[in-house]
């Protein structure tokens, strides 16, 4: 059975940076790619950044590319979220994610293709 953890949320004002970590367990870690996510209030889940399972290929929604940098240790099995000049609008509870897909070539965006889920971690931008 695989477990993802995340941690790192927090209320920070923008402009700020949080580093977000996920842990998993279980077997073949460094076999799936592995993806953010977030959901705001209101609003429907939404792909932040995945990083492909050899961790040499990322991929970001446009609303982050050149503020949020993913990376993964597969020796430690962790993924985590460099996330820096946050704005507002970053406000939102984010879930890391495994590829249902094992060394699947591409970084999928659509979360029907995750099938393990973290309980997720809130952050809270105050403007």
């Amino acid at each position: 059975q695989v477990q993802l953890v995340e941690s790192g949320g927090g209320l920070v004002q923008a402009g700020d940076s949080l580093r977000l970590s996920c842990a998993a367990s279980g077997r073949a870690f460094g076999i799936y790619n592995m993806g953010w996510f977030r959901q705001a209030p209101g609003k429907e889940r939404e792909f932040v950044a995945g990083i492909k399972w050899s961790g040499g290929v990322t991929y970001y929604a446009d609303a982050v590319k050149g503020r949020f940098t993913i990376s993964r240790d597969n020796t430690k099995n962790t993924v985590d979220l460099q996330m820096n000049s946050l704005k507002p609008e970053d406000t939102a509870v984010y879930y890391c994610a495994r590829d249902r897909r094992q060394t699947r070539s591409v970084i999928i965006t659509t979360d029907r293709e995750y099938d393990y889920w973290g309980q997720g971690t809130r952050v809270i931008v105050s403007s």
